[in-house]
């Protein structure tokens, strides 16, 4: 059954937490994904199969929750991802990142200090910045002072529709251009044949984080990590992070 919880903000925000022990494992989904995804439901049934709390949520404008997609931004989705685990979680929380999710996880590590422990999976911060304005033609570039947005073609179905607000919001919640806190253990997963975030955003990632830190290459594994290797490969990551929390 799905539970939702209205933001300070007032967005209202679909959310499944199932009740365990802690810490709390949180997943963060990506850009356009829902918490209906193969990872999100895949750990919900392995935090139950081991009694662990568990929290998976659909950020605005996207999944079961309010507001249109084409109108949130980084900021937004990162307030909505503080508001769920600000209200709905107590004690140490591990985050459990999957690309844009992973962005949205490094920005709640410095908001909420008790996130404790972190688990990258295909982590993109700074996409916005990094890739996606980064790659604009000077056609794109146009369109986007001309029309205030720009339409990417998605591997993952309907195309994205790129906003202004968007490109210049993220530009306001880099992660990368400053040190981050030493945010207990962090596990990294990076497929070497993913096409939407490159390896060398998770050797950026590695470089700029402090503390218990590793990153794990996965040759062939694509940006979705959700075959059944790659799902016990998360799972073997948040074992590790949740002991060393212990």
């Amino acid at each position: 059954m799905t539970d939702f919880l209205e933001t300070p903000q007032g967005r209202r925000i679909a959310y499944h937490l199932t009740a365990g022990k802690g810490p709390v494992v949180v997943f963060l989904g990506g850009f356009k994904s829902d918490m209906g995804g193969t990872k999100a439901v895949h750990l919900e049934a392995w935090a139950k199969s081991r009694g662990r709390a568990f929290l998976r949520l659909d950020y605005s404008g996207h999944g079961q929750s309010s507001g249109e997609f084409e109108e949130g931004a980084i900021g937004d989705w990162a307030e909505d991802a503080e508001a769920a685990v600000s209200a709905l979680t107590e004690g140490a929380v591990l985050l459990v990142g999957s690309s844009m999710g992973g962005w949205i996880s490094l920005l709640l590590a410095q908001r909420i200090a008790r996130v404790a422990g972190f688990v990258g999976i295909a982590a993109a911060p700074d996409f916005t910045e990094d890739s996606m304005a980064a790659g604009f033609s000077p056609q794109q570039h146009d369109e986007m002072e001309r029309w205030g947005r720009v339409v990417l073609p998605s591997d993952y179905g309907a195309p994205y529709v790129i906003t202004r607000r968007l490109i210049e919001d993220g530009r306001n919640h880099l992660v990368l251009r400053e040190p981050l806190r030493d945010i207990g253990p962090v596990r990294l997963l990076q497929g070497t044949a993913d096409e939407d975030v490159d390896r060398t955003v998770a050797l950026r990632l590695l470089d700029h984080l402090t503390g218990d830190v590793r990153l794990t290459l996965v040759r062939g594994a694509d940006h979705r990590f959700s075959d059944p290797d790659c799902l016990a490969l998360i799972e073997a990551a948040i074992d590790e992070v949740l002991e060393r929390m212990a």
